[in-house]
């Protein structure tokens, strides 16, 4: 169950970058808000029964208790201790995992403090995502059965039902891991429509990009690879006929025209088929000399047969075959697009991020740490109302992405 744990910490927040907020004017301190008082429900007149006398408590027995430390509001939603602490101990795993003996032990500690300094702006980040994804009517219930199941399936149980009871074994709540989930759906879908759909990157900035940086791209000879895996380990030789055939079968369906990585999300049984099955770039002596012969001689989108090996039936498909030496723009197109993308994404999400806090409310305790802003006002305990509140600011609405040409900014 250990790979259920990787999983679990995976889903626990959504990483929104290190780098801080644009340098900038910064927009005034919205009004310090007040926590409401959880509702209480009217009790049942007809259910109500004579109260009995409480057994009398020794005196100051519940004085400085704090049954919940609230450490940000961000609207109606509230952070607790509790949920940054575990965010900060899910960046330590994250960059665990990430390191593994890959780096020394002081490159490991700056990584972990670096993520650590992000812990509540991530968790803010993500709350106002959510908030948005609610505002905007999103749902991701398909999405999230379709998650569910593949966490199910690459840990090898059997129903559902067992996969909550591995959950609730390793002492996680069942709701708190599924809203985890969810709530990593939600901002995912919000950031591709608010964001990721107002980024372009042009033919002719992909060709401009690969004339200027050709040294980038002089490379050995190398071929990137798909899988797609059935696995026969612990199977019954009955059971092998039927699994070579699902192999087939998928096989079959990729040669009549279906896309590779739809095929592998579907039907592998790899760790890699989250990924459409993508297992890699590998240069000469990087993989088995019986692979390596055969992958080699292939030319780009070109398929093996159904192989058997040890885990079971593999199928590869050779995404790309690079020559060696200065490879052509062709081969890289959508390497470059990617990189492109990737360097606008991350200023284009801090200042959408940026507008969000702007139309909320983002409270943070005195003490505690927010990289993008927003920090510094007491929190209090106290009967409010935010909406009557929140009226003050002007009755701001969300804006689909940054703010419009034109218009002035107002806090």
């Amino acid at each position: 169950m250990r790979k259920l744990v990787v999983i679990v910490a995976l889903f626990a927040a959504l990483p929104l970058g290190a780098q801080d907020q644009p340098q900038g004017s910064q927009p005034k301190p919205a009004p310090a808000p007040t926590l409401e008082k959880p509702p209480m429900a009217a009790p049942d007149p007809k259910s109500e029964k004579p109260a009995k006398p409480a057994a009398p408590k020794p005196a100051n027995l519940d004085a400085g208790r704090t049954v919940e430390e609230i450490i940000a509001r961000v609207n109606n939603e509230i952070i607790t201790r509790s949920e940054y602490e575990k965010a900060r101990n899910t960046a330590v795993e994250d960059a665990k995992t990430e390191c593994q003996n890959r780096c020394t032990p002081e490159q490991l500690q700056t990584d972990i403090e670096d993520r650590q300094k992000h812990t509540l702006r991530d968790l803010v980040d993500q709350s106002l995502l959510v908030q948005r994804a609610k505002d905007m009517g999103v749902s991701v219930e398909p999405e999230l059965i379709k998650r569910l199941d593949a966490i199910r399936t690459d840990n090898k149980l059997a129903s559902m039902e067992d996969l909550e009871k591995a959950v609730s074994g390793q002492g996680m709540n069942w709701e708190d891991f599924k809203n985890n989930i969810k709530n990593t759906l939600l901002t995912q879908r919000v950031i591709s429509s608010e964001v990721g759909s107002h980024i372009t990157v042009s033919d002719e900035e992909v060709s401009k990009y690969y004339e200027a940086h050709k040294a980038e791209f002089v490379r050995p000879e190398q071929v990137a690879l798909r899988e797609i895996v059935v696995n026969t380990e612990g199977k019954k030789p009955e059971d092998l006929p039927d699994l070579k055939k699902k192999a087939e079968t998928a096989l079959k369906r990729v040669q009549d025209g279906e896309d590779f990585g739809e095929i592998a999300k579907r039907l592998s049984d790899g760790s890699t088929k989250s990924q459409g099955g993508f297992l890699g770039v590998y240069k000469r002596g990087e993989l088995s000399k019986e692979l390596e012969d055969k992958v080699f001689q292939m030319k780009r989108k070109e398929l093996t047969g159904v192989m058997e090996t040890k885990q079971g039936f593999l199928v590869l498909e050779v995404l790309e075959h690079y020559d060696e030496g200065e490879q052509s723009l062709a081969k890289v197109k959508n390497e470059i697009m990617d990189k492109l993308y990737s360097a606008r994404m991350e200023p284009a999400m801090r200042e959408y991020l940026k507008t969000l806090r702007e139309q909320s409310y983002v409270v943070i305790k005195p003490g505690y740490q927010d990289i993008a802003g927003g920090g510094g006002s007491e929190i209090q305990e106290v009967s409010a109302t935010p909406e009557v509140t929140k009226s003050k600011k002007g009755h701001k609405k969300f804006l689909l992405f940054g703010k419009r040409s034109g218009s002035t900014s107002s806090s």
